[in-house]
């Protein structure tokens, strides 16, 4: 199957991370991801939700929005609908369930790191563009913390990253762009870890059911392609391995 950008099948869009991009957070990561462009930022804040004070337990949670010409026509901001977007709300929790998969909560102490996603240019995979991102922003707040002997040992615990993959004239793609994901009778998308385990999976029949035989296909698809981003973010946070990342 011949794609719209002339990819083969189970080819990523070209994808780079500029890290420390931001010169005020903890830790920072622009994005690239073929045309998706998400600039991600991960702040520490030494306070907790109210549920969590006393316990001696850390956060991690997200915030997630789309820049108002990010697409083909311009999205009124939040603020001016005066109500959330119920997609961004989604995704938003998608992005900070991801990231706390990574954490060691306790070893975090009782302080939140915010991760800050805005997506200034949108062409499929933002959610996924977003995950990957702000794990490079998260580990570099986390040495920050570390490095100010904050902490008494390295919080994260897992490396995390994300893809699409789906189902278009009943070929497996991974990795979507716009164009795709809009005419996939499939739609899927994985978060999983560097020991191979998943921490979300979200598949939706657009236009049909869709068999277990088709899920594993894509489900294969995104793995090889997260333990490509994997290498990606590795090479950007300048470790050869995420035994090295972590200091085991």
């Amino acid at each position: 199957m011949e794609r719209i950008d002339g990819r083969g099948c189970m080819d990523l869009r070209p994808v780079e991370i500029d890290r420390g991009c931001n010169r005020y957070a903890e830790g920072s990561a622009l994005i690239r991801w073929g045309n998706t462009h998400v600039l991600c930022t991960a702040s520490v804040e030494e306070k907790v939700p109210q549920f969590l004070r006393g316990t001696g337990q850390g956060w991690v949670s997200a915030e997630y929005a789309m820049l108002p010409r990010s697409t083909h026509q311009r999205t009124q901001r939040e603020i001016s609908r005066g109500r959330p977007n119920a997609r961004g709300q989604e995704i938003q929790r998608l992005i900070g369930r991801s990231l706390r998969a990574s954490v060691d909560l306790e070893a975090l102490g009782e302080r939140t790191v915010w991760i800050d996603c805005d997506v200034l240019q949108a062409d499929g995979g933002t959610r996924t563009a977003a995950i990957t991102a702000s794990f490079v922003a998260l580990v570099d707040a986390c040495r920050w913390l570390l490095d100010r002997s904050v902490v008494k040992g390295f919080p994260v615990v897992h490396q995390v990253a994300a893809v699409s993959a789906g189902l278009v004239d009943g070929e497996v793609l991974l990795d979507l762009c716009y164009e795709e994901d809009s005419a996939a009778q499939v739609d899927c998308n994985v978060v999983m870890a560097e020991d191979g385990r998943f921490v979300e999976l979200q598949a939706t029949g657009e236009d049909a059911l869709f068999p277990r035989q088709t899920f594993d296909r894509m489900l294969s698809a995104a793995e090889e392609g997260i333990r490509r981003l994997h290498r990606l973010q590795l090479e950007v946070l300048g470790v050869a391995s995420f035994e090295e990342l972590v200091g085991r």
